[in-house]
């Protein structure tokens, strides 16, 4: 059985949801603010945590951003309908993924599936293979990126994306095959989603972001990675 935690300071969508996600089978842990979010997370093993971006007491993008200076556990942001401001810069402070209010419990539920088959994919088939791009160096049988011989900090989300390119090294890809591919759906996201991710992995991988050498853009299609 998996844990979630929800921070949400509005009462009714907080009850409403954590009965929905009951009724899917899961444990949640709820927060009304960001402080006691972090505790929450400090107290408990959690595998997902539902973030709503609006807090009281902090920011959730300094929640996410907390969350992430620690821990790879997956991110979704919860936003208004129309501000996309706010999707873009959670997905930048490190959320994997985003839902817009109203929230529907059931896609909610589809995102939160889609996000944990990854992750637990990603733990229980490892891969033998190593690769080397740059001085950038992929060792898949331990899940871990190095970059100039030191380990990056990346999250699922970012790990998988880098795969997903070193798998496919000079080829182009397109953002609806990467949401299927690293997402695990098509119908749910949409290109905001891999652009915010690319311009993480970027401030990551390459030595001027801004000016990018390894993940570069193919203009109209998607990305593509010079090895």
């Amino acid at each position: 059985m998996n844990t979630l935690l929800f921070i949400e300071d509005d009462d009714g969508i907080r009850l409403a949801l954590r009965l929905a996600l009951e009724d899917e089978g899961y444990t949640v842990h709820e927060a009304v603010n960001g402080t006691e979010g972090l505790e929450t997370f400090r107290q408990h093993e959690v595998d997902l945590v539902l973030l709503d971006l609006r807090l009281p007491d902090m920011s959730g993008f300094d929640v996410c951003r907390a969350l992430r200076s620690d821990s790879i556990v997956p991110i979704i942001i919860i936003t208004a309908q129309t501000d996309t401001y706010d999707m873009v810069a959670g997905l930048e402070a490190g959320a994997d993924d985003y839902v817009t209010k109203p929230v529907v419990p059931k896609e909610l539920a589809a995102r939160i599936r889609a996000l944990l088959r990854r992750v637990h994919l990603q733990e229980s088939i490892p891969s033998p293979r190593s690769m080397k791009f740059g001085d950038i160096e992929l060792r898949r049988e331990q899940g871990i990126v190095l970059r100039q011989g030191d380990e990056l900090s990346l999250t699922k989300t970012e790990y998988r994306l880098l795969c997903e390119f070193a798998d496919h090294a000079g080829a182009v890809l397109s953002r609806d095959q990467l949401l299927e591919r690293v997402w695990g759906y098509e119908y749910l996201g949409d290109s905001r989603l891999v652009d915010a991710h690319v311009r993480r992995l970027r401030l990551k991988v390459e030595d001027h972001p801004d000016d990018p050498k390894l993940i570069v853009t193919v203009r109209g299609i998607g990305y593509r990675l010079i090895s």
